[in-house]
């Protein structure tokens, strides 16, 4: 069966087998016992383990499967249903995927809407495709990166990027024209309430639409609202989710710390765009 990937190596489709996937120029790649297959080529590896570790990988999946961002999953499958409502078998590519908690539940949405899908997810961390491939027996994962993804030109309907590194010149290459791009970023005062809590003068996001090569916005779906955070090993897997675990005073990370309940403003904002040139 030929796959929706294709070789690092010489760009030349992969067909999966039973135990691998191998291109025409003999090209080999292992299927892991998990499900999915590493296409980060040694020379564009920064880190023995590239990715999110196994400890950071549990506490996103924990927090994620508790439904406190079901909002923004519910907005992204109804955008990408409505997209695909007349294509029979679409493509979708999941850069970024993580643990696989949206692909999963785009898998289920549009075959609920009567599709055959077809999806592909991105990821650097094996420990997070373990549990994408576990979620989604159905799709297709490997370890690549989204700069360099393992997808061949103009072959994806939809690609969805959630909080995960922007290639958009990548992304423009492997959708077809008029392909749909849904991007997720976090609205001004997303997280107000613990930006309070982390620093003595917190500031709001940076909110601006920007327009990107190859791709033409067509709307945004505008996220809000409030959760409330009543467990304390929520609260930190939160934190850890956000890029403020890089940058807060251990101060800050203190008062957090010592939280055993958090009411907290959330907002996304989930910009759409369509793919406007062909790839050249």
């Amino acid at each position: 069966m030929q796959s929706l990937f294709r070789c690092p190596l010489c760009a030349a489709p992969l067909e999966r087998e039973e135990n691998r996937w191998l291109c025409p120029n003999r090209h080999s790649f292992d299927k892991a016992a998990a499900g999915y297959v590493h296409l980060l080529p040694a020379n564009k590896k920064h880190s023995k383990n590239p990715g999110d570790d196994k400890a950071m990988v549990a506490a996103r999946a924990a927090f994620l499967d508790k439904g406190y961002y079901t909002p923004l999953r519910d907005a992204l499958c109804q955008a990408v249903t409505e997209y695909v409502v007349n294509l029979s078998n679409p493509v979708l590519v999941d850069s970024g995927c993580g643990e696989g908690y949206y692909t999963a539940r785009l898998f289920r949405a549009l075959t609920e809407a009567g599709h055959s899908p077809r999806i592909a997810g991105i990821d650097l961390s094996r420990a997070a495709l373990r549990r994408a491939a576990k979620r989604v027996p159905e799709g297709e994962f490997a370890v690549a990166s989204v700069y360099h993804l393992p997808i061949p030109d103009q072959s994806a309907d939809v690609l969805v990027n959630i909080f995960s590194p922007l290639a958009t010149e990548e992304f423009a290459r492997v959708l077809r024209p008029g392909g749909l791009f849904c991007y997720a970023v976090p609205s001004a005062r997303h997280l107000w309430e613990m930006k309070q809590v982390l620093y003595r003068e917190p500031y709001e996001n940076p909110v601006k639409r920007e327009n990107y090569p190859g791709f033409t916005w067509i709307g945004v779906k505008e996220i809000r609202f409030t959760a409330d955070f009543a467990d304390r090993g929520d609260i930190m897997a939160l934190f850890g989710m956000t890029p403020y675990v890089w940058k807060t005073p251990k101060e800050g990370v203190r008062r957090l710390e010592e939280l055993d309940r958090l009411r907290c403003q959330i907002g996304f904002d989930l910009h759409l765009y369509l793919q406007s040139t062909a790839y050249s």
